[in-house]
């Protein structure tokens, strides 16, 4: 099989040209970008740059689709119909999908088969679950009667990560396509080849010409141009917070669109010194921050631990830490490849390269592969204060810094004491302490564990929303479809 992967990846015909009103097309730009395997560093492909000629001709057609009413009118359940299909399709085409983002990314292979065989297509189920739940508030008073109704925005632009390249298109058209708008999606530059697939699928399923169109290319030329599009009702956004303040302001000068942000994260797993399972915290510890090589917002990257019990879980979370060995994403028994491109390698190294110079104390130093492939091992920093960049800044890696407290309040002085506030893990078998805790923390989802075995989470389907500087509004549950519609309000008045 390991062969097998490696053969079908050499087949593929990487087409990158947008996807609009139902039919790949040229793109207008005239520049053009050379995309890196970030397993050996070769050019893999060359793609368009896009520009606003591309998102225009994308707008229109999301515009003209909408208006016609052949989905924003739809009744909800055939809606959610062809998003269950949508989802199945994904499903019936895992491999071709997964074989996208692996080589794209350097995705190991097997983890982009669980995104398309269950991460994406779950939140599209979800989405389709909740799409005749929408149902707003009556009142009544005298002579006059109101009601609520939920309406979809009309375009909205969603703009993607690289990091998970199915899923995330998932997460935002499920409840953007659910409620009946239509869609400019522009998927990151290192990994748009799954959403163009993805759009390709909605077709057979029965979505209309022009409710999905995908437009790849940089951020600077098609992501500007969205954000600053006049016809685009809506934008929502997924990336740093950097450019998420980019966006922000580029809607503003527009025409002040609404905005839904998930930027950078920089979560704590806080383990309170009541816990005795010290192997399950650790070996949940170094699945958190290790997950998709580190590469994910909600990554739990601090290790908030309790004076008492530090040094028996740290010892625990190096030996666990330490066996896993970057290999070639495309090798079956792969479960850590390398990381997304050689400027996510750099960024990385020079975090390390600032931990060590700012006193904190590697006691593990994975090696980086500086050539030949983005591969960076393990690193775990001990003795971290919290002025340090690697407590305080999202670094998108392997690299977990380890942060001390002796008491309650410390341990919530260190999990806020960051910018962001995405997520945040906490142990404790004391369920007083774990709901004063969860309420002191900023975070928009918090989850407290007592040792037991970890469960899949309830993300389609319970609804959160990131605080502070880790951005605003959800996409997932009914408050994400709520995001993606605008609430109007129908009175009549009689004599």
């Amino acid at each position: 099989m390991v062969n097998s992967w490696r053969d079908t990846s050499a087949t593929i015909r990487w087409d990158i040209r947008p996807l609009i009103n139902g039919q790949r097309r040229e793109s207008a730009s005239q520049g053009s970008y050379e995309h890196i395997d970030p397993a050996s560093e070769r050019p893999l492909y060359r793609a368009g740059w896009g520009d606003a000629t591309d998102v225009d001709a994308a707008v229109d057609a999301a515009r003209a689709a909408f208006e016609c009413g052949s989905w924003s009118e739809m009744p909800a359940r055939q809606r959610a119909r062809r998003l269950f299909r949508l989802a199945d399709l994904i499903v019936e085409h895992k491999r071709a999908i997964a074989l996208l983002d692996c080589v794209e990314i350097g995705k190991p292979i097997q983890a982009a088969l669980h995104d398309a065989e269950h991460f994406a297509p779950m939140f599209l189920r979800a989405a389709a679950e909740l799409t005749d739940q929408l149902q707003g508030q009556s009142a009544f008073s005298g002579h006059f009667m109101g009601f609520n109704t939920y309406e979809p925005r009309g375009v909205v632009g969603l703009v993607t990560p690289w990091n998970f390249p199915v899923v995330n298109a998932a997460i935002k058209l499920g409840p953007a396509l659910a409620v009946g708008n239509s869609v400019v999606l522009k998927p990151s530059e290192l990994s748009p080849s799954s959403a163009l697939r993805l759009a390709e699928l909605a077709l057979e399923a029965g979505i209309p010409d022009g409710v999905l169109n995908v437009v790849p290319g940089l951020g600077t030329t098609v992501g500007a141009a969205l954000a600053q599009h006049p016809d685009v009702d809506l934008l929502s956004f997924t990336g740093s917070t950097a450019t998420g303040r980019r966006v922000m302001e580029m809607a503003g000068r527009s025409n002040a669109k609404p905005v839904l942000l998930e930027c950078g994260g920089k979560c704590p797993q806080i383990v309170l010194d009541d816990v005795t399972d010290l192997e399950r915290v650790a070996e949940a510890t170094v699945r958190g921050f290790l997950w998709n090589q580190g590469q994910v917002c909600s990554a739990h990257t601090r290790l908030v631990v309790h004076e008492r019990i530090k040094a028996p879980l740290l010892q625990r979370v190096i030996e666990r830490a330490r066996q896993y060995h970057p290999a070639h994403p495309l090798d079956e028994g792969t479960t850590f490849g390398p990381l997304a491109s050689p400027a996510q390698r750099d960024r990385v190294s020079r975090y390390i390269e600032q931990g060590i110079q700012a006193g904190a104390e590697p006691v593990l130093e994975g090696a980086i592969q500086h050539k030949d492939g983005c591969y960076v091992a393990p690193t775990v920093f001990d003795q971290v204060s919290p002025d340090m960049a690697i407590a305080r800044e999202e670094i998108f890696g392997p690299v977990l810094v380890v942060q001390e407290f002796s008491t309650d309040t410390e341990a919530v002085e260190l999990a806020n004491g960051t910018e962001f506030g995405l997520a945040a893990t906490v142990w404790t078998r004391d369920m007083g302490r774990a709901r004063t805790l969860a309420h002191r923390i900023r975070a928009g989802h918090i989850t407290v564990r007592t040792g037991g075995y970890e469960e899949p989470g309830p993300e389609a389907t319970l609804g959160h929303e990131p605080q502070k500087r880790s951005g605003f509004g959800s996409e997932t549950g009914l408050r994400g479809l709520q995001c993606y519609a605008t609430l109007k309000v129908i009175g009549f008045r009689g004599t």
